[in-house]
């Protein structure tokens, strides 16, 4: 990576062809990394922490290179049991619901298409999420 903040191209190919999908949904730079939005809100980021600046992210560095984060929204009854087991889930520090999901080759990119799209659906207004195909029903 030439520098903090920059993301493989294919992580980002990976992300950019679950949010394609999702109705009026767009990507721009953020602040470090990319962001994909819904009107004004953002429901996924995806970016290289500097471990230097933020230590949080340091036992997640490989190969001296910065691990590859993925913030987003979960429903406040999901974060519990996905943040609880830990890695390579965890509570954002900012935010109310947001969760890091520190990316890589154990990355199942399944489910992570899944909790894009779930926090899509909670960002996103009512009538657009509504176009998403319905959840599966929960046994």
């Amino acid at each position: 990576m030439s520098s903090p903040g920059d993301v493989p191209p294919e992580i980002l190919s990976r992300i950019r062809s679950v949010c394609q999908h999702l109705p009026e949904s767009y990507e721009e730079p953020a602040w470090i990394g990319m962001r994909w939005r819904i009107r004004t809100r953002t429901f996924a980021h995806v970016y290289a922490p500097d471990v230097d600046r933020s230590p949080l992210y340091a036992p997640y560095a490989t190969e001296g290179q910065d691990p590859v984060v993925m913030t987003f929204r979960v429903a406040a009854d999901d974060l519990l049991g996905l943040t609880a087991p830990g890695f390579p889930f965890f509570r954002a520090a900012w935010g109310r619901n947001a969760v890091v999901a520190v990316l890589g080759d154990h990355t199942d990119w399944t489910e992570l298409a899944e909790l894009i799209t779930d926090s899509y659906r909670g960002m996103a207004p009512k009538f657009l999420a509504a176009r998403l195909p319905p959840l599966p029903p929960v046994d």
